[in-house]
């Protein structure tokens, strides 16, 4: 298990393998989008029987969000807040596309782009010449779009 960590000192050592402004700039677009299609491949698995029944209204995506939103608590109560503003905005769009008719199942778009940005993460990493942080941490993986979030706050001049 980790240690616990301040956010700062999460964001330094996530921040020293994310100096260059190519991966930079990758990872505005490709982090958002894994956790996007995390949260889609979550929401995609089927829910039945007695709890379908009770809570017709359930699927997976609200404890695993619950799970990840207490990870942000115990890091930051203004950070977490964000992070679930933005928890909710992909939630909507997931919601959104499910009711729309789209043909494209949910599980199918955010397996697409789960790999499409997972590759776009990798030549990030490459053109930075480190690997991604998460092979040091798995909880890495639950940083990277906090520290995004971070930088949403000093640019808005909020403590976090």
């Amino acid at each position: 298990m980790s240690e616990r960590k301040t956010a700062d000192q999460w964001f330094a050592a996530y921040g020293e393998s994310h100096q260059n402004p190519t991966n930079e700039t990758i990872h505005w677009i490709c982090v958002p989008t894994i956790f996007y299609c995390v949260l889609g491949l979550i929401w995609s698995i089927p829910v039945g029987g007695a709890l379908a029944t009770a809570m017709p209204w359930f699927n997976w995506t609200q404890p695993a969000a619950l799970a990840v939103l207490f990870f942000y608590l115990r890091l930051s109560t203004p950070l977490a807040m964000g992070m679930f503003l933005f928890m909710s905005a992909c939630y909507a769009l997931i919601e959104w596309q499910a009711g729309s008719g789209c043909p494209v199942k949910i599980w199918q778009s955010s397996l697409g782009l789960f790999v499409v940005a997972w590759i776009g993460q990798f030549i990030g990493h490459k053109i930075e010449g480190k690997k991604p942080s998460f092979f040091h941490d798995v909880v890495f993986l639950l940083i990277g779009p906090a520290w995004l979030m971070h930088f949403v706050y000093r640019r808005l001049g909020w403590r976090y």
